[in-house]
């Protein structure tokens, strides 16, 4: 079978755990968003520092996520989840506790590192412990949960954050980390894959140094520039430490940390590309839609949240139905479907105008959660299911690289294009001729939310008249940056219908799936290599 087990185990155990893993991970993506401004005034800290705060996270877990899997696969799933665990909580203690906006950073940068594992590891615990429809049932929990972190994460970090203090977003982390690791050292089985290959320490560290270079571009291109020497340089030196670590794992073989047979497989390149296109449109529409609650209509974080339920409770219920589907359904149809919905919910969000209220967002939040919905168990079961059992870690480490990716891109550019479009909204106004070549600055300023503030800083006779404009300047921004959206998530979904197959799927897989139509197992392109090993 290629996997070693001990332990007495359990299979609702190692799921508990494995869910509550990624409901925390997920939501300290989106739950540090609404203490920014707390964080702000506790350390007095600037625009660039609080940046950190978000970028540090993202940064390690995107770098860590392949290194984590290939060395689960090596050392043992179960060993490797419980270290990440146990780093993941400590580090949550340390932001908790932090003094100073610096150790908070680097905290958030081992937190992220913590991450990282238990991120690549979980979707490998369980597809070693659940086969066929069982398999399908267990990634509907996991994908269930994941969507209610992101869209709760608003509430919860805003409940916190009014009512407590914005420490107890990291320190509510430490709780239910222990609880979480003992009950994972007693109860989780063992897995490994039988390769008695070293750790593939070269490919380690190029491909960390890539990915490093490749997501820290990505975040601060913003805000160095697109085109400045830094920026360039560091899309340069990513370029060649790829191909450097193409060559590596090429020579290595069976002993590398990243098979790349894995990249033969249409299945396998569909889902991975797929999920890096629509992570970047999404998670960018979600970050500005929050922005829109919190900033046009002036709703508090707590408030955000609760009218986010809608949204909340669409992809808990999308994602719990469609766990059980990925064994029994097409999966061309299904990565098809998942697309469209999502497409289609974000191009409804060009219903809004300057004088809605929230309920404007109601059809956008229920279609775009039955797609989100669907994606996470969809994404997870795919990624993993056209590996061997034995390389499960790796497999999933690459695939979650690829969503991370994606996000690191999508918030930024998509925040970029929405400063943009705002920008030049105001330059068509009677404010924008007034204000000149502050136009950009105070353009800068709507976008991050601090409309009311650049509008009080006005004279007294022009604030009514700017204020109008600033919100009209900040819906329509937002209406043309959907519609980018939905059209890049349009396209991920092309790339699903072209390369997305069920004969790719490795047999440990395979469910009760319905019949292929002709269009899904297409002969073109090699065979599969899992299933052919």
């Amino acid at each position: 079978m290629g996997t070693t087990e001990t332990g007495t185990g359990g299979r609702g155990w190692t799921l508990a755990i494995v869910s509550t893993a990624t409901f925390m991970l997920l939501l300290d993506l989106t739950v540090v968003n609404v203490a920014l401004p707390d964080l702000r005034t506790t350390f007095e800290a600037d625009f660039t520092e609080l940046q950190w705060v978000l970028d540090a996270y993202a940064l390690t877990l995107a770098v860590f996520l392949l290194t984590s899997g290939s060395f689960a696969d090596k050392l043992g799933r179960k060993r490797v989840f419980n270290v990440g665990f146990v780093v993941f909580t400590l580090a949550s203690l340390a932001c908790g506790l932090a003094q100073d906006i610096v150790v908070l950073n680097l905290a958030r940068g081992v937190q992220g590192i913590g991450a990282a594992v238990l991120f690549a590891v979980g979707p490998a615990l369980l597809s070693n412990e659940f086969q066929g429809k069982d398999r399908g049932k267990a990634f509907g929990v996991f994908g269930a949960v994941g969507g209610l972190a992101i869209a709760f994460g608003p509430m919860i970090g805003g409940g916190l954050t009014e009512y407590l203090s914005w420490r107890w977003i990291f320190l509510l982390n430490v709780p239910i980390g222990v609880l979480a690791i003992l009950i994972g050292v007693l109860r989780i089985r063992e897995s490994k894959g039988s390769t008695e290959h070293p750790v593939d320490w070269a490919g380690l560290v190029v491909f960390s140094g890539a990915l490093g270079l490749l997501v820290t571009g990505f975040l601060r291109g913003h805000a160095e520039g697109w085109t400045s020497a830094p920026i360039l340089g560091m899309f340069g030196g990513a370029a060649v430490l790829l191909l450097v670590f193409y060559v590596i794992e090429r020579r290595l073989g069976e002993a590398a940390m990243l098979d790349l047979s894995l990249f033969r497989i249409p299945t396998f390149n569909g889902v991975s590309t797929s999920a890096l296109v629509w992570n970047s449109a999404v998670l960018g529409s979600i970050f500005l839609e929050i922005s829109y609650l919190q900033n046009a209509l002036g709703l508090t974080a707590w408030e955000t949240g609760l009218r986010f339920l809608p949204m909340t409770l669409t992809i808990f219920v999308a994602g719990a139905l469609t766990g059980p589907l990925t064994t029994m359904v097409s999966p061309k149809l299904l990565a098809t479907a998942c697309g469209t919905l999502m497409a289609t919910g974000i191009a409804l969000m060009t219903l809004i105008d300057e004088n809605s209220g929230w309920t404007a967002l109601l059809p956008s939040m229920v279609v775009q959660g039955i797609g989100m919905g669907i994606y996470t168990p969809m994404r997870a079961a795919y990624s993993v299911g056209v590996a061997e059992p034995e390389k499960a870690g790796m497999a999933s480490g690459i695939g979650e690289t690829f969503q991370q990716v994606g996000i690191a891109v999508g918030i930024a550019a998509f925040g970029a294009l929405f400063q943009s479009r705002v920008t030049h909204a105001l330059e068509e106004t009677a404010l924008g001729a007034q204000l000149g070549s502050r136009t950009d600055e105070f353009g800068e300023a709507v976008a991050s939310g601090a409309g009311p503030e650049a509008v009080a800083a006005l004279p007294g006779e022009a604030t009514g008249q700017a204020a109008d404009a600033v919100r009209a300047a900040f819906v329509g921004g937002l209406e043309d940056t959907m519609v980018v959206c939905s059209v890049v998530v349009a396209f991920g979904t092309l790339i699903a219908l072209l390369f997305v197959r069920a004969k790719d799927l490795h047999e440990s897989a395979r469910g009760d799936r319905a019949p292929a139509g002709p269009h899904d197992e297409r002969t073109a392109g090699p065979e599969p290599v899992a299933s052919a090993r």
